[in-house]
C-alpha cells in the first residue's frame, strides 16, 4: 500500500470514529441561539460527541481561543472528535443531579461573556455562558467535545474541560467553503434544522461527513476548532 493510501485510510478512520462519537452523544437541548439555528456536530467521518446546551433565550457569543496550528487536511487522522448535543436552556442538573466541582471562569472571545467551567465527572464538563450576570446558555461535554454557535460567537467545550471561543468567520450553507486547517467543506441542507458538512479531498471526493441535526455540534481536529450549526453555519478557527 502506498504512503498516500495509508494516510487517507487513517484519516477516514479517525474522522469516521469522531463523527460516530458526535452522533452517539448528541443529547443536548439547545433552545437559544435560534439565529444560528442551534448547535452542530462534526463531519460524518468525525465523531459527533454528545453535548448538552441549554439556553435561557438570549443568544450569547462564545468564542473559543483556538489551540495550536492545525495539521493539513491530509493529517486529519489525528482529529479529535467533537461533540455537540442539544441542551435544554439554562443550567440543568445531569447524572441525576450530581454536583459539579467548583467552577473556574474564562473570558470569551466577544469580550463580554464568560464561561463558568466545572467538572461533573470523568471526561464530563459543563460550561455556563454568562453575560451581565445572566446565564445565557449551558454547554455540556460528556466523553466528547461539544459546540455552539451563539450569535456569531463560536464555542467548543472539549471533553477534558478546555473552552475555545472565537467570533466571526462563519459561512452560511448551502455552499462550498474553504475553512481554517486548509479544508474544503461542502455544506448541504438535509431538512429543517438539519445540515450536512462534507470534508472534501483535493480530488473533490467526500473524505468525511458530519451532520448537525436539530442542534449544533463542535469538535477539535488537529488543533483546529470547528462548529457546524443546525442552521447550516460552519466556522473553524486555529
Amino acid at each position: 500500500m502506498s504512503s498516500s493510501t495509508t494516510v487517507r485510510t487513517a484519516r477516514r478512520r479517525t474522522l469516521r470514529m469522531a463523527a460516530l462519537a458526535l452522533t452517539a452523544a448528541a443529547g443536548l437541548t439547545l433552545t437559544a441561539c435560534s439565529g444560528s439555528d442551534a448547535a452542530g456536530t462534526k463531519p460524518a467521518g468525525h465523531s459527533d460527541t454528545g453535548a448538552a446546551v441549554e439556553s435561557s433565550g438570549a443568544g450569547s457569543s462564545a468564542g473559543a481561543q483556538g489551540s495550536g496550528a492545525p495539521a493539513s487536511p491530509g493529517a486529519k487522522a489525528d482529529a479529535k472528535s467533537g461533540a455537540a448535543g442539544k441542551q435544554s436552556g439554562g443550567a440543568h442538573a445531569t447524572n441525576g443531579g450530581k454536583a459539579a466541582s467548583p467552577a473556574r471562569t474564562q473570558r470569551l472571545a466577544d469580550g463580554v461573556s464568560t464561561a463558568e467551567i466545572s467538572k461533573v465527572g470523568d471526561q464530563h464538563y459543563r460550561a455556563k455562558i454568562v453575560a451581565r450576570g445572566s446565564v445565557l446558555a449551558t454547554l455540556e461535554a460528556k466523553g466528547q467535545d461539544a459546540g455552539l454557535d451563539a450569535n456569531d460567537m463560536f464555542l467548543v467545550l472539549t471533553s477534558d474541560g478546555q473552552v475555545r471561543s472565537w467570533t466571526g468567520g462563519g459561512h452560511q450553507g448551502p455552499g462550498t467553503f474553504k475553512i481554517a486547517g486548509g479544508w474544503t467543506v461542502k455544506v448541504t441542507k438535509v431538512g429543517e434544522l438539519h445540515y450536512r458538512a462534507e470534508f472534501l479531498s483535493p480530488s473533490g471526493d467526500a473524505d468525511d461527513t458530519v451532520e448537525a441535526n436539530q442542534h449544533d455540534i463542535g469538535f477539535v481536529a488537529n488543533g483546529v476548532n470547528v462548529v457546524l450549526s443546525a442552521g447550516g453555519v460552519i466556522s473553524a478557527h486555529s
